[in-house]
């Protein structure tokens, strides 16, 4: 078959400046806020037209920190402890054939006036900072919802959220319209699955902090807050 060139229409602006931390999926942190922003070129109006009429997309994206030479057909998914092997097209591995991601975000609104705009507000979304989209499309319930779908091995890994501690002068320290996607974020566990060492320190970068927190049983201990990548 002919080669398919594919290029992206936009990036996306969201508080991961790395990948650690990042939601395994999207949806699972309704508090994070990002952004779509559009090439130039993609900026016209008419390409939105009614597109507030759904309250959910699905972002076609490109794991462009995953590009590689070849493929395998078979993955260690972290979260099956990293050791166990399962086929590519049986897992959401970033490392397949061709690295593309697909994540469903709410839709939260148009910035039809922004410099940048028109650009999407979105929330839940699981995508690095500057990741590319390569297309948006509506989320449409009755075709897309499958409330009897089999969830396969993704059942046994799901696992309860995590307690936080955030120390009061901490989190006091966050901006006030992070502090809910922040506490989700940790609450999800970053961890790879396989680690469960209580005395070790993890660093997670978000909205320009570099969060530093400790995990023992179901609890999670932020540490201290600094600097972090932006």
């Amino acid at each position: 078959m002919e080669p398919l060139t594919l290029r992206p229409i936009g990036h996306m602006e969201s508080d991961f400046s790395e990948k650690f931390g990042i939601p395994r999926q999207s949806g699972l942190v309704e508090d994070l806020r990002a952004r779509v922003v559009l090439e130039p070129e993609y900026r016209n109006p008419d390409a939105f037209r009614g597109i507030e009429g759904f309250s959910h997309l699905w972002l076609i994206w490109e794991f462009s920190q995953a590009r590689r030479e070849g493929w395998s057909p078979t993955v260690r998914p972290p979260r099956l402890g990293g050791n166990e092997r399962v086929g590519v097209f049986a897992t959401r591995s970033p490392f397949r054939p061709n690295p593309i991601g697909l994540s469903c975000v709410r839709l939260e609104g148009v910035e039809w006036d922004a410099p940048d705009g028109p650009a999407l507000a979105v929330a839940g979304a699981d995508l690095l900072d500057g990741t590319p989209i390569l297309d948006i499309k509506p989320y449409v319930p009755y075709a897309d919802c499958r409330p009897e779908a089999l969830e396969g091995f993704a059942q046994r890994i799901a696992g309860p959220a995590l307690a936080v501690d955030f120390p009061p002068d901490l989190l006091a320290r966050v901006p006030e319209d992070k502090r809910a996607a922040l506490t989700g974020v940790l609450a999800q566990d970053p961890r790879p699955r396989y680690q469960h060492d209580p005395e070790r320190v993890y660093g997670l970068s978000f909205a320009g902090l570099e969060v530093r927190f400790r995990v023992e049983g179901t609890k999670l201990t932020v540490l201290s807050l600094g600097e972090g990548k932006v």
